[in-house]
């Protein structure tokens, strides 16, 4: 396989402005799903600004500044329990029938705590009682390996295990069950449907088109603080902060650091990510004109790259995409730093059955991000050309098609730019949510020339 680095003009796919809303019945399904699934009594869901996932995608409510819970439990009953700010926020919801309780222990401190200060008591007043089995659902879980004690251990802090211990005193049962929503193929996340397509296509366009106008804007003597700005940021809800770092010779370039006042010189690396819920956009390359040593390697990385589209596909084992990516890269003595793709969501690394050796397949509805950054790299180089897909069959793409249909053809425009002007062939199984895909420009100071097949 031969590339060629050429003139190309990215086409135009259009950006949404109205973000698809995840309907409240398909809420209340996930919900009763993910009660019956644990197996328990009751199901509580632990969120906070940072693990927010698992609870929004069950509710469309995302705690902000302080912690909260969500409680799942007989009859339906579904309950937030929130600190003294989230309780005007959590009408966010659209469920219907949802209830929220006030646990001033969850606001941050020196906040009024003379209501409700006590979470035993609020989960006692919520209908929780001894006795009863509970499923506690943190923002990871672990394996065999990392904990293998008679009692269980969750990514949870020990104030919210403590008072669920105390509530269900010793005749009752508090279990993880984090899998139920996280698993790399059971999990209620790792499939997702028509809706929650639709809001991370959103988010994905809008966050692809903010890095490239990153890219396109970029002028030597500009400070990373002023190439970053020109992401053109609206307000969408975002799943990690925005990086933008860029290095000399001298040291390496740290991806995730935040922009600072640097100016970075001709020759440096530079990279870039922006991702709101639903969709990562990463690129990183040289700022210069050209560079044929660094362009050798750019090539290398994105026969790489390909080895994953080319590979991954419905029914295709995790390990043999890993396989696929890593001994291709290899040929250029280069390694995935990580997971050469993942699972992905309201966080943006949810889970991965892309490891060595696994025999854990695609389905249609898995949401990845295609996640092959390139190691190891000199000081002062940097390489990425990241970006978000979801695995799709016949039937839920003409679902899509039914329901969203502009998504639908965007969804085929960009298949047919990647095919037609990239010289990529993408199956039809994978849609491609980025408004860059496959797109690599490796000289920012020259950025209308990206790789092509040859």
């Amino acid at each position: 396989m031969s590339f060629t680095l050429k003139t190309i003009t990215v086409s135009d796919f259009g950006i949404p402005v109205e973000r698809p809303g995840i309907p409240a019945a398909t809420y209340e399904a996930r919900c009763k799903r993910a009660l019956s699934a644990s197996g328990a009594d009751w199901l509580v869901v632990y969120g906070d600004r940072e693990h927010f996932a698992n609870m929004s995608f069950l509710t469309g409510f995302d705690p902000r500044f302080e912690e909260a819970l969500l409680l799942l439990g007989p009859d339906d009953v579904k309950i937030i329990v929130t600190g003294n700010e989230n309780q005007s926020y959590t009408p966010i919801s659209p469920l219907k029938n949802v209830q929220t309780l006030l646990c001033q222990s969850l606001s941050l401190m020196a906040q009024d705590r003379t209501q409700k200060p006590n979470l035993v008591a609020v989960l006692r007043e919520a209908g929780i009682g001894a006795g009863v089995r509970i499923g506690l659902a943190g923002w990871k879980y672990l394996e065999t390996a990392e904990w293998d004690q008679d009692r269980p251990s969750f990514f949870v802090p020990a104030y919210i295990v403590d008072s669920l211990s105390l509530v269900t005193g010793p005749s009752g049962e508090v279990s993880d069950a984090t899998r139920v929503l996280m698993h790399p193929t059971e999990g209620l996340r790792a499939v997702v449907d028509v809706d929650q397509i639709a809001e991370a296509e959103w988010a994905a366009t809008r966050s692809a088109a903010a890095v490239w106008r990153i890219i396109r804007g970029f002028e030597l003597g500009d400070n990373e603080l002023m190439a970053a700005s020109r992401m053109g940021y609206a307000g969408e809800p975002m799943n990690c902060h925005p990086m933008l770092a860029t290095n000399g010779p001298s040291a390496p370039v740290i991806g995730l650091r935040s922009p600072t006042a640097r100016v970075p010189a001709r020759g440096d690396g530079i990279t870039t990510a922006v991702s709101y819920w639903g969709g990562l956009t990463a690129r990183a390359g040289l700022i210069s004109d050209h560079d044929e040593a660094f362009l050798k390697v750019s090539m290398d990385y994105f026969a790489g790259l390909l080895a994953w589209y080319e590979t991954a596909d419905i029914g295709v084992e995790g390990g043999a995409i890993h396989e696929a990516v890593v001994s291709t890269l290899a040929r250029g003595s280069l390694k995935s730093a990580l997971n050469p793709g993942h699972l992905t969501g309201h966080d943006e690394w949810m889970h991965s059955p892309i490891r060595p050796g696994s025999g854990e397949r695609i389905v249609s509805g898995m949401p990845f991000q295609i996640d092959v950054i390139p190691v190891p790299m000199p000081n002062g180089w940097t390489l990425n050309c990241e970006d978000p897909v979801t695995f799709a069959d016949e039937a839920l793409r003409a679902e899509i098609r039914t329901k969203y249909p502009d998504i639908s053809a965007r969804f085929d425009a960009r298949r047919s730019f990647v095919r037609d002007t990239l010289g990529v062939e993408v199956k039809d199984n994978i849609l491609l949510l980025s408004a860059i895909p496959l797109c690599l420009p490796p000289f920012w100071l020259n950025s209308g020339m990206l790789i092509a097949k040859a």
